[in-house]
Parts: C-alpha cells; sequence; structure tokens
C-alpha cells in the first residue's frame, strides 16, 4: 500500500516535544503524563505527543548520565535486524519486543496521535556486529556510509544510498514503526546547511525515508531536523517532507526571536498543505528539566506572545516544549487563543510587508474573506507601530484584537498600535 504524502498534515501539525524539558531522558511515565495534559487541549488542536532523541538508550537521563546528553558509542537497545528499540529501563511497556506499541496504543486511546526523533542512518553498534538486514541477505556493514557520521552525536553512520540494504534497512525501520502505531517521525541530522561542506542536505537519504513511509502502509508525519534549511531546496524539501527546520534549536533568547523574522521572511509563502517550514518548538512554561536546570523561560510575558503571533501568522507547526504537568495559566492562555490559532490552521499567504530595525508586520488572509495583520516593536522600550492599508486592496472597517488589550487606532487608512518592548498585538480586518 503507497501513501500519498500530502494526505497527512493537511494544516501546520500542533503538538508537544519531551526536548525542551526532558533533553535525552524521557521516561514512559513522563511522557504520559505529558500527553494526559495535552488531552486536554485537544479542542484547541493539540494532537501530537512526541518522544525525542536517545529513547533506545537505558542510561540517557539517569544520573550515571549526569551533565551529559550524549555518550559516544552508548550501548543502545537493538532488536536482531539492527532496529533500534525502546529501552525497557525507561519505557516498560516495551519489554518482550512490544516496543512503543503499548505507549502508542495509550495516546492513541487519549485521542491523540504519537511520534518518535529518530537519527538518521544505521546504528553503528549494528554496523559494528554485522547483523542481517530485514528482508534481505546483507548485512548492516553493506548499507553504511563509514565516514558520514553526525557531527554531535555518534550513535549512527550515514546509509549508502547506492547500497540496496539501505534501502531495505530504511524500508524495515518504518515497517516497525508502523507496526507500533507511530504517527510522526522526525528525522535529525538531515537538513542543517552548515554541518556538511560537501553534503549539507541529506537528499539521498531524505528520498530513501520518503519511500520507506510511502510503503509502509501507515500516514506518518515526516519532519526534518535540524536547521537552517536550504531555501535552494525548498523544492525538494516540500516533494519529500512535511515539516522541516529553518532554524537550529530555538531556545528562550530575545536575538533567536528576533533573528526568527529574518528566516520567516525568506520562507515566506513557502507553506502549504502537506509541507510546512517549521521554526521549530516553543520554550514556553517549565523548561529545562532534563539539562539540569529547570526554570520558568526567559521570555518576557511580550516576548512570548510576539512568538506565538509570529509562528501563527507565518503558519509554523507549533510543538510545545515545556512540561505540561506544570502548565500555568498564562502559559494555557497562550496555547488555546482560538482566534490566534485559527491563523495559524487556516491563514492563507503570510507575508511580511514592513521590517526594519524597530518593527516588522506580517499579513495573511484569514477564512472568512478578511485578513490578520500583527504588528511587532523590536525596540527596547514602548513604540507605536503603524501600517498603511491602502495596498491590501480592502475596506477596513473593523479590527478586532485577538489578544485584548491592545485595542487599534485606525486613521487615515492607517492602523497604528502602541506597543510595549518586544511586544506584539494582531488584529482580525474585516470590510
Amino acid at each position: 500500500m503507497h501513501l500519498k504524502k500530502d494526505d497527512v498534515a493537511k494544516r501546520p501539525p500542533m503538538g508537544w516535544n519531551s526536548w525542551d524539558n526532558y533533553a535525552s531522558g524521557v521516561t514512559e511515565e513522563q511522557l504520559l503524563d505529558n500527553a494526559r495534559e495535552l488531552a486536554k487541549l485537544k479542542s484547541s488542536g493539540w494532537e501530537y505527543v512526541v518522544c525525542d532523541i536517545q529513547w533506545s538508550d537505558p542510561l540517557a537521563g539517569t544520573k550515571s548520565r549526569k551533565g551529559i546528553v550524549y555518550k559516544n558509542f552508548a550501548p543502545l537497545t537493538m532488536d536482531a535486524w539492527g532496529r533500534l528499540i525502546p529501552a525497557a529501563s525507561r519505557f516498560p511497556s516495551a519489554a518482550d519486543g512490544r516496543g512503543f506499541a503499548p505507549i502508542a496504543e495509550k495516546i492513541h486511546d487519549m485521542g491523540l496521535k504519537f511520534g518518535i526523533h529518530i537519527m538518521r542512518g544505521i546504528p553503528r553498534q549494528a554496523v559494528h556486529a554485522r547483523t542481517p538486514v530485514l528482508g534481505t541477505n546483507q548485512t548492516a556493514d553493506e548499507a553504511a556510509l563509514p565516514n558520514s557520521i553526525c557531527a554531535w552525536n555518534g550513535d549512527m553512520y550515514g546509509i549508502d544510498p547506492a547500497s540496496k540494504a539501505g534501502q531495505a534497512y530504511y524500508d524495515s525501520i518504518f515497517k516497525l514503526y508502523a507496526q507500533w502505531g507511530v504517527d510522526f517521525v522526525k528525522v535529525d541530522d538531515i537538513c542543517h546547511e552548515h554541518l556538511y561542506k560537501d553534503a549539507p542536505y541529506g537528499e539521498a537519504e531524505v528520498e530513501m525515508i520518503r519511500h520507506a513511509i510511502d510503503a509502509c502502509g501507515r500516514p506518518m508525519v515526516l519532519s526534518l531536523s535540524p536547521g537552517p534549511a536550504l531555501i535552494g531546496k525548498a523544492w525538494h524539501l516540500g516533494r519529500n517532507a512535511n515539516m522541516w527546520r529553518i532554524t537550529d534549536d530555538f531556545w528562550d533568547d530575545w536575538k533567536l526571536l528576533r533573528d526568527m523574522f529574518d528566516r520567516c521572511e525568506l520562507w515566506q509563502r513557502q507553506g502549504q498543505e502537506g509541507r510546512w517550514p517549521d521554526c521549530d518548538m516553543l520554550p514556553l512554561g517549565t523548561i529545562g528539566t532534563g539539562f539540569g536546570q529547570p526554570r520558568k523561560t526567559r521570555f518576557t510575558r511580550e516576548e512570548q506572545r510576539t512568538m506565538m503571533t509570529l509562528w501563527c501568522i507565518f503558519r509554523s507547526p507549533l510543538m510545545m516544549g515545556g512540561d505540561m504537568t506544570r502548565l500555568d495559566d498564562w502559559t494555557k492562555s497562550l496555547l488555546t487563543n482560538a482566534s490566534i490559532l485559527a491563523a495559524q490552521q487556516t491563514g492563507r499567504e503570510p507575508e511580511q510587508v514592513i521590517k526594519d530595525d524597530m518593527q516588522a508586520v506580517w499579513t495573511s488572509l484569514s477564512a472568512d474573506g478578511g485578513r490578520y495583520l500583527a504588528l511587532f516593536n523590536f525596540t527596547d522600550g514602548p513604540r507605536k507601530v503603524s501600517c498603511s492599508l491602502g495596498e491590501f486592496e480592502q475596506t477596513v472597517k473593523e479590527a478586532k484584537d485577538l489578544w485584548g488589550g491592545r485595542p487599534a487606532q485606525l486613521e487615515n487608512d492607517v492602523i497604528s498600535a502602541e506597543l510595549p518592548a518586544h511586544g506584539a498585538a494582531m488584529y482580525h480586518l474585516r470590510g
């Protein structure tokens, strides 16, 4: 059974990912606890629960690995075919060959969807052991490119696209994920423009992964990391992936948030059904527990609102990174504002119409024939941000304030708002 890529992610995906809070050490209990809390927001569109990196490492996140996110040549949990499986010490329900199936079933029973993170390639552990590749008479070493190793995680070798064993290996792992009930796969070390001088974008492996998903018999969202992805490869990314990172890891730092306006400008209007440029996770609420530094986000409330406004009008996927079990009322209000989320889910043709050192203005079309307008203040103090409405070729009689508290000023075909430092406002314009 072959599936069409664009049958999934017709709208930008929304969910939760374990990385920002638990790093490489999330456990089954933590995963399910966060899933239960995310299920309470399902009516707002939140649906994916994604277990991030190192789930096959029994020691990741334990006291013996304190302060270490990755360890070269860490012994990983693997089946007889060289396929990584969840470490039962951290995911007890995975014992006896059950893998992630029991967790996926519980998450599906909550009305949610389940996702996992993988590194591109084949485990070095499997290559050195020459494990057989399922469905072939070849072994893992015949599938590998030994000189292709991730710069920051040494678990895998790249896969040789000229090797039949290589495609067979990818086919075998995605068949396993389909058996588990996986709905979303984040593939890492595959689209960063700066990581590898000779092959900055893993084009061949992306195509092999696309083939494996299409052949596995189960719809899955394909997410590529890390960024920044190459704008010159937008056509290839759109043909093969459902979402791809336009930035390296995004954290709670104003400089990174300000920089995201430049990245979104580069990728504006590239998003469409089944294919979405991705601004990365939302570092909101409590984060950093797995890094040994649990804390509230360093973003001010104004910066948090700015981030949500940009992600939504640009139509980036939304992946909450904070601890859902410690969700405070303010953060919940950001994640459940139906009017703001409507721009992310149903807006069209997002475009940046003004940007300089002090401000930016974004717009997109709304599903009811109106228009969304977002105003941003880049400065460290209060500022009035304005935009002429003449170029939009539509009469504006009403500007509904979607965040509340910052009514727009409409005068002589100009809309403006007084914004605090690093602040934003968003309006729904109607004729």
